[in-house]
């Protein structure tokens, strides 16, 4: 059940102060994970920050959804996904292409909702974007957990694989919707203006 304590329009929020908190331990988290003794510290400073998204996700829902936390929540989990992965690529855990594929969809997504929502567009992410989201989370912490074995290697690699699927599939879909909103909106604005 929704208090609505803050106004769409709050900055400071207690959704957004844990969205500022996993941002700024990113540094951190890639610190971490570049030491070769600190896999474990680094797999569970990943486990806590992933899922305190969930927690952020669940105070905005209570206490009122603001135009910050919808701009910075996915730009925390992209700012950590794909540092995260980046770190994983420079230590060689993971390899450079599916990581660039990722960077590449994320950096233009984020672009392309600037762009319509200096527009006044705004296009919700469908359901299979925050799998999307869980799925690059899950292999990041596959990539980290010091687990070794040929089956759990492959197990890493197949999840990393289908998280880049996801990712380039739910970028079509947005794309898609926000072409539909825009064209949506122009035929209104065109029938308003007769």
């Amino acid at each position: 059940m929704s208090t609505n304590t803050f106004g769409p329009s709050a900055l400071a929020t207690p959704a957004n102060a844990i969205t500022l908190v996993r941002i700024l331990v990113l540094p951190l988290l890639v610190v971490l994970i570049l030491d070769d003794g600190a896999e474990w510290p680094a797999l569970g400073l990943w486990v806590v920050l992933a899922g305190s998204d969930c927690v952020d996700g669940w105070l905005a829902r209570r206490q009122g959804i603001t135009r910050s936390g919808a701009f910075l929540d996915p730009l925390a989990d992209k700012f950590l996904v794909l540092g995260a992965m980046a770190a994983l690529v420079a230590k060689g855990a993971m390899w450079w292409l599916p990581v660039a594929l990722i960077a590449v969809r994320e950096v233009a997504l984020s672009a392309y909702r600037s762009y319509v929502g200096r527009r006044g567009v705004s296009v919700p992410a469908r359901f299979q974007a925050k799998v999307k989201t869980w799925l690059q989370a899950i292999a990041v912490g596959l990539a980290i957990a010091p687990v070794a074995g040929d089956g759990y290697h492959a197990l890493a690699v197949g999840v990393l694989w289908v998280a880049v699927a996801l990712t380039i599939v739910t970028g079509v879909q947005y794309l898609w919707d926000g072409r539909r909103v825009i064209a949506a909106l122009g035929r209104v604005e065109g029938h308003s203006a007769l």
